[in-house]
């Protein structure tokens, strides 16, 4: 069942546009959503969560109308919100059982089967009996994970599902996201570029509600090829070059200053050829050195 999103748009009561005519076409297999913080992800992923309306456009799963039938929504989707809360006081056992009867498995061997199998799955077994509060950040995630898949959904939303998890923790969430997005549509919504390089087949770059450009991250990339530029540099003529020049970042390496930038032609002396990556494409799209072509919704 592919997603198919027409011309979806949502202003708030303050003014700001975080939808304008948003439009994606996304096939099973993991998607990856980027954009900076305030660029109208969250907003896109409640909305199709059927947690919010939009003021216009269509949003369509298989057959089923996500705006007007959310009901029929709810039962194929698993989500994880950017801020997932737990009861600290329940251990992770009562809860997702808890969840699993809310999801409408009623039947009590089923449940239990089911629950014990999301346990494991998420590596979370062997402290089922303990107190969420009592749980990390990763094992927090982890059990959100759980709670997404209850009742094989066939559409699962994350909402920046690695934010302040420890390397060894992020690496485990994305092998887990990695073994469900066989035959399920995966949205993976990040400002974390590596999680989407590491992940995702295709990806869509959003900012101030606008998508600003789709495709397969790897063509995104080769796109780049003999444009991106890098130089070391002090600190103070980072500073100055950024004035004069399309500088794609800035990054500490080994203690001192690379710049990056974007440019046909080597952009000013002493900058030398660096191999393009996913974060170039990013920040080049962000700034808008980009014009790559957006993929609408078939």
């Amino acid at each position: 069942m592919q997603l198919t999103i027409r011309d979806l748009s949502k202003r708030y009561g303050n003014g700001v546009q975080a939808l304008d005519r948003v439009s994606l076409a996304i096939p099973p297999g993991m998607f990856g959503l980027l954009g900076p913080n305030g660029a109208g992800k969250s907003t896109l992923m409640r909305t199709l969560a059927t947690l919010q309306s939009a003021d216009a456009g269509t949003a369509t799963f298989g057959d089923i109308d996500v705006l007007r039938e959310p009901a029929r929504v709810r039962a194929l989707l698993g989500y994880l919100p950017q801020d997932f809360g737990v009861y600290p006081k329940v251990s992770a056992l009562d809860l997702l059982d808890h969840l699993a009867r809310l999801k409408g498995i009623v039947d009590a061997k089923a449940r239990r089967e089911t629950v014990e199998a999301l346990l494991h799955r998420v590596n979370l077994h062997a402290v089922r009996k303990q107190m969420l509060g009592g749980f990390s950040g990763g094992m927090r995630q982890r059990f959100g994970i759980a709670q997404a898949l209850l009742g094989d959904p066939k559409l699962v939303i994350v909402d920046e599902p690695t934010a302040g998890l420890d390397p060894e923790e992020r690496v485990r969430f994305h092998n887990l996201l990695a073994d469900i997005a066989s035959d399920v549509v995966v949205i993976l919504s990040t400002h974390i570029v590596g999680d989407v390089a590491d992940l995702c087949a295709s990806l869509a770059v959003i900012d101030r509600g606008r998508v600003l450009v789709t495709g397969d991250p790897a063509v995104l990339v080769a796109g780049l090829a003999g444009r991106i530029w890098r130089r070391v540099v002090a600190k103070a003529e980072a500073d100055a070059l950024k004035a004069d020049l399309r500088v794609v970042s800035t990054r500490l390496s080994g203690g001192r200053t690379v710049v990056r930038a974007y440019g046909e032609h080597a952009p000013a002396p002493g900058f030398e050829p660096a191999e393009a990556d996913l974060e170039d494409v990013y920040f080049c799209t962000i700034a808008g050195h980009l014009a790559a072509p957006v993929a609408t919704a078939a």
